[in-house]
């Protein structure tokens, strides 16, 4: 089937001629039809099947007729991170191109009166993180009555950040006789909840069972032990040796975790960005660029990153730490092995993962073999001087539980913290740097020098030799 059967306009259907799209995706030909004759959608479907052009097209078509007031959003899509809520608005300017639409995001790190003056304007398409939203709407600076269609993105995501009470505060803000599109990876008993409490008798729509990998994905673990220290050793060797390495996201279970492996592969000689919450918002944008331009092939990422965004034609992902929950694998390896391209995630595994690794493969209905060749560390090779710092984000990880390894955007946290000064990962949003050298003893961790020898071209970075 082809876009043309499937109900969309003219200025529509060219604008996806234009992007070169000829035949729409399992879960856009089945929603699609649905969505333009104005029924509830229920959609489940993994990353990286189509699913933001699910919604965004049918908008398109449906909101050529019909004018936005001033400060009463027509449509309102809700997404669980920034980077998402970015991505949204960039397929609406690619789709839309040829529509007077004025789409606007209500996110965090950028200011109230930014926002203010174009929720003034007159909004046909809102796209916001649930917290920012809510800022606006206790402020009285934006009205949800006139809302016609609502989009939940990302919905499990939003369950693990905390938005629940959110979510049910905007839909019963929302005029009842709205229109609901309701999207998610899996289907855990909350979302169930909140599906049977605010869709009205939705059509279902799913193109793969929850909780599934992509067969395109060529899955391994490879076991270290434990020490930060070597594992990372065990990364480095990783990277080294990958076939058809083009680029890679490194993912990370704690914030802290991510600035240490981001400066150790620094350190060696990487061209490397880091991406977690903590990064003002126009640093974690820049990282983004770079990496979809191909400026950074390395990105050091906790799961801020994970679910949902776009980054295509990733070749490899690697678990620097096993996550502890199982759905954030799926969603992890999810960035790659996209639109039918091949990719390989590699998972680094200690003793201490072995319950995760279990609960993962029981998820996922497959196993997870070993990797061939030799990736352990060689015994008693330090490499950091960051290793204390290293052993003190374990203590402080083991001490905050669950929260300590998560990715949150909770209420008003923007509104307290917008203008906060972004921390040290945020540095590789700066162009690579060679390194300066320096006339301090090094520590004994420091004592082993980098070995670069066997780095492909790309993966490196200007550097000068220590002294």
């Amino acid at each position: 089937m082809s876009f043309s059967h499937l109900g969309l306009s003219d200025k529509v259907l060219a604008a996806v001629a234009a992007t070169g799209y000829t035949t729409p995706t399992p879960i856009q030909e089945q929603a699609i039809p649905h969505v333009l004759t104005r029924r509830d959608v229920l959609g489940i479907a993994q990353t990286g099947t189509g699913k933001t052009a699910a919604f965004v097209l049918p908008m398109l078509t449906i909101l050529e007729k019909g004018r936005a007031r001033a400060r009463m959003p027509r449509t309102l899509i809700l997404e669980p991170t920034r980077e998402l809520a970015a991505q949204v608005k960039e397929n609406f300017d690619r789709y839309g191109a040829g529509q007077k639409l004025n789409v606007a995001l209500l996110i965090g790190g950028v200011s109230f009166g930014d926002q203010d003056t174009k929720l003034t304007r007159g909004v046909d398409v809102l796209i916001a993180t649930p917290g920012r939203l809510l800022d606006h709407t206790e402020r009285g600076g934006l009205l949800l009555t006139g809302v016609e269609l609502l989009v939940i993105d990302e919905a499990d995501r939003m369950l693990d950040m905390g938005f629940i009470p959110d979510i049910e505060r905007v839909c019963k803000l929302v005029p009842f006789t709205r229109q609901t599109l309701f999207f998610t990876a899996t289907m855990p008993a909350e979302i169930r909840r909140i599906t049977e409490a605010f869709l009205h008798n939705p059509v279902k729509v799913e193109v793969s069972k929850p909780a599934t990998t992509a067969i395109t994905v060529t899955q391994s673990q490879v076991t270290s032990r434990s020490e930060p220290h070597e594992k990372r050793e065990v990364l480095r060797r990783l990277l080294r040796d990958a076939k058809d390495l083009k680029n890679a996201i490194i993912f990370c279970n704690r914030k802290r975790e991510v600035a240490v492996l981001y400066k150790s592969l620094q350190k060696h000689g990487f061209s490397v960005g880091a991406l977690h919450g903590d990064m003002d918002q126009p640093a974690r944008m820049a990282a983004l660029d770079q990496f979809r331009k191909g400026e950074l092939p390395l990105l050091v990422a906790s799961d801020v990153a994970a679910r949902g965004l776009d980054i295509p034609e990733v070749s490899h992902v690697f678990n620097f730490d096993v996550p502890h929950h199982p759905d954030d694998y799926v969603h992890r390896i999810g960035r790659t092995g996209r639109a039918g391209r091949s990719g390989t995630a590699i998972s680094i595994v200690t003793p201490a993962d072995q319950k995760s690794i279990v609960a993962i493969e029981k998820l996922i209905g497959q196993n997870i073999p070993r990797a061939e060749g030799n990736f352990a560390s060689e015994a008693g090779a330090s490499d950091e001087a960051h290793e204390p710092r290293s052993r003190e984000a374990g203590r402080r990880g083991r001490k905050t539980g669950r929260e300590g390894g998560r990715e949150r955007e909770p209420r008003h946290a923007s509104t307290r913290h917008h203008a906060a000064p972004a921390p040290a990962p945020s540095q590789s949003q700066r162009a690579p740097q060679p390194q300066r050298s320096e006339t301090r003893r090094p520590r004994e961790a420091d004592a082993e020098p980098a070995d670069h020898s066997h780095l492909p071209a790309f993966l490196l970075r200007p550097v000068r030799a220590r002294v």
